[in-house]
Formats: structure tokens, sequence, C-alpha cells
């Protein structure tokens, strides 16, 4: 996750041409970034650089993303006639700088690994949407789901439609696998949870269209992981709270698992590093179905150096583990 970004030292020299929207919105530079991980970090993937922030952004709403607050949209939704207002026909066409951004991201790796696309979930997109920036108590968008609950699965539905079409332009385009990303399903109680966040996880599921392509759902903080068990995915991404162990045995292998590093290892000395990595290897044991990554996205201050020592770890102690389940 975010696995180009302020950590690389070439990240920062393209960034320096453009601002952040600029960088989304220009395929060339776009498609540059993606590729920068490859060659520098020696990662399996290339993950597309965007952001989840694109979409309600093409449904009209001003996004301005500030270095030191992070996005702000100047005129959050806190009623039902601002989310009738929003333009959700041709939401795709306008986002079509990303789809550009894939074809020419596929030229640059010219089949050497893989090209990921990735959306923000529904319930995700509209906390940012409602709150109009980022938050910690959420009180904005838990108040409004609670007195405006027609009005809130109005917009969820609405972004639920856009995220299919999204992510089926994407795989169209050429991604081999989609993630949708629900960063904070894990602030709403289980039974919230289901009714704002994952009933909209599974409408997008079941109307992806992935000729093959590998679906991942990642559901931060989600304290009940049977019911992700249940959607129409192929891989669950898992954060570094989670036990590896534990969650393969309830997936009982049916579905692959990403995860789950924490990402502030990557600032402990090389040989713990190594340590925690062969920890999470270990828990999950023998066998296939593992995608080894970070349990959240990787932090700005991180050393380039120690980033792709953990690469290296993971290349060489996963070797081991390549066999059957024991």
């Amino acid at each position: 996750m975010r696995q180009a970004g302020r950590y690389l030292p070439e990240y920062r020299a393209i960034r320096a041409k453009t601002d952040f929207l600029g960088l989304c919105k220009t395929p060339e530079l776009a498609s540059e970034v993606t590729v920068q991980p490859i060659d520098i970090i020696g990662v399996d993937a290339a993950i597309l650089f965007s952001d989840i922030l694109v979409i309600p952004e093409a449904m009209g709403m001003r996004l301005e993303v500030i270095e030191s607050k992070g996005p702000i949209f100047d005129t959050p939704l806190r009623s039902l006639e601002q989310i009738r207002n929003l333009k959700t026909e041709g939401v795709t066409e306008r986002l079509n700088y990303v789809i550009e951004a894939i074809k020419m991201t596929k030229e640059k790796l010219a089949n050497r690994v893989p090209l990921i696309g990735f959306s923000g979930a529904p319930w995700t997109l509209a906390c940012y949407m409602v709150e109009g920036k980022g938050s910690k108590s959420f009180d904005v968008i838990k108040s409004f789901v609670y007195n405006e609950p027609e009005a809130a699965h109005e917009l969820l539905q609405k972004l639920a439609d856009s995220v299919v079409d999204y992510l089926n332009a994407k795989i169209r385009a050429g991604c081999d696998a989609v993630q949708i990303f629900d960063t904070w399903a894990g602030i709403l109680s289980p039974w919230d949870c289901e009714e704002f966040s994952l009933r909209y996880i599974r409408y997008i599921c079941e109307r992806l269209e992935t000729n093959g392509s590998p679906v991942i759902v990642f559901a931060k903080g989600v304290d009940s992981m049977q019911k992700l068990t249940e959607l129409k995915c192929d891989v669950l991404g898992i954060d570094w709270t989670k036990d590896i162990g534990e969650i393969r045995a309830l997936v009982k292998d049916e579905k692959a698992i990403q995860g789950n590093l924490d990402p502030c290892v990557l600032f402990a000395p090389k040989e713990k590093i190594k340590i925690e990595t062969e920890k999470i290897l270990s828990r999950f044991g023998h066998g296939a179905g593992h995608i080894f990554n970070l349990g959240h996205g990787i932090l700005p201050k991180t050393p380039v150096e120690n980033a792709r020592y953990f690469v290296n770890c993971v290349k060489e102690l996963s070797i081991k583990y390549h066999n059957q389940k024991q």
C-alpha cells in the first residue's frame, strides 16, 4: 500500500514538478511513479498510483490535497439535496486519466509484474465526503447516518455503483487485480459495519466483471472476519493487529490472505525486520495463498534501504514455506 510515495527520493523529485492531484491526473507521471518501486525496492507487483478520492471529485466535489493536512472538500455533503446533486453520470469517463495511466504503466512494465488497481469502498469515501476531511472521532458522518439513514444509504448506493463501473473499467484497461479499501470500516459497531460498509462491498464484489482478475478486499479494523470470508472475493487483506495464523484457520484456504507486517517495523534494525518477517511467515505456515504485505500504508519517513531489505527478506525466507501445508 502506498508503495510509491514520499519515502522514495525518486518520487519526491517527480512530485516537485506538480501538486498531488496534478500527479494523479498526469498519466505519464502517474505511470512513472507506479513503476519506481519495482525497480528500486524489488516488489512483486505494481500498484497504480492514484487516490481513492478521485471518485467524489469526478462527482463534482471540489477536492484539495494539502501536504500538511491531507485531503479537504471545501463543501462537504450535509443534506439529501447535495447528495442528489452529485454528478453520477459519466464518472468513469471523467476519470479517463486513470485509464490512460493504466495503459502507459502496462507498457512500461512489459509483463515483468502484475498491475493492481484500487478503489475506496463506499463507506470510506462517504466518510471523507461528509466530514470534509480526515477525522479522529468521525462524529459528523456518524451523526449523519444516525439522523439521516435514508440519505446516507442513497449516497452509499451512488458510490457503490460508481465503484463497480470504475473497477470494471480498470480491469478492461489491463489491471491484473483490483483492491477495495475500506480504511474506516473499523470505526463502526458490528451491526453498523454490516449496514453501512459490508453490504456495499458485497454489492460491488458481486458485480465486478473480473475475467479471472483477482479481487482483494481490505476492511481495516473489522472485528468479525467471518462476514468478510463470505464475500465474493479472492483475497482478504488484514492489518497488523490480526493474527495471520488465526485468520488462515478461519478462511480455511478458501481465499488468499494479504498482510500483515506493522509498517513501523521498517524503522527497526535489520535483524528485527528479519525476525518479524519470519514470525508472520511461520504463523501463516506452509503452502500457497499468502501475499506478504504491510498491514497498512508505508510511512513517509521509512528508510528506503529498510524497505528494500524487507522485500529481500520475504523472498529469501518464504522459500521454505512454499511446499504444501504441513
